[in-house]
């Protein structure tokens, strides 16, 4: 669950006015427009494929963002966090696990937090300009880990006259790739705060395990 945090999240900040030349700029830019968009909702494609077993798996999913607060919605997994509680309710076993994430875990649920620390991690290179899977001019961006890593890098399309995020191709060590394409975006979505929080009474059957 963590990856797919860190692939959307990752994927949704990209969304400044890109310029050219600078790869950090782009990025750079995102912490303001995230913080000026009055509340983001966004559907989304991932893709992975594992070539150790020839096998691809791809979801669809739903996203919103408001400031440190999220939701997110999975076949499988619905998830909640209303900046400092979060709740993950997996369908199949009808289980909710409440967790009180911290540190290195909340830059897989804070984009701010994302924003603002990405230069600790990785390198923002320019690698110029491709066609987006959805026809339109892009900027391309990839981003290597400093330390060591099991990702082996980012690779990030950013549309050009938008700034809006295309694909991020997230590829791994081991040969693994996941691959998220955004087919929606829509800014100034000001969900009300109690969006971001589990509501028990929708869900009388789930077993809440309090994991704090």
């Amino acid at each position: 669950m963590k990856r797919i945090y860190y692939i959307i999240l990752l994927f949704l900040s990209v969304m400044a006015g890109a310029s050219a030349q600078n790869a950090n700029d782009i990025v750079d830019k995102a912490a303001a427009v995230y913080t000026n968009s009055n509340g983001i909702t966004a559907t989304f494609t991932i893709r992975t494929h594992t070539p150790q077993y020839n096998s691809t798996e791809s979801f669809e999913g739903t996203i919103n963002m408001k400031g440190d607060k999220f939701t997110l919605v999975t076949p499988d997994i619905l998830t909640w966090y209303d900046g400092t509680t979060q709740w993950t309710y997996m369908l199949r076993s009808e289980e909710v696990n409440v967790s009180t994430p911290d540190g290195d875990e909340l830059q897989f649920t804070n984009p701010s937090i994302l924003l603002n620390t990405y230069k600790k991690g990785f390198t923002a290179v320019y690698k110029g300009e491709s066609t987006a899977p959805n026809g339109k001019a892009a900027y391309d961006v990839e981003l290597a880990p400093k330390k060591k890593s099991d990702i082996e890098k980012v690779e990030l399309q950013i549309e050009k006259h938008s700034g809006l995020p295309a694909s991020i191709t997230v590829r791994s060590k081991n040969g693994m790739s996941s691959t998220v394409r955004i087919s929606n975006v829509k800014t100034g979505i000001n969900q009300p705060d109690n969006f971001f929080t589990f509501d028990g009474s929708k869900y009388p059957e789930a077993e809440v395990i309090d994991l704090r």
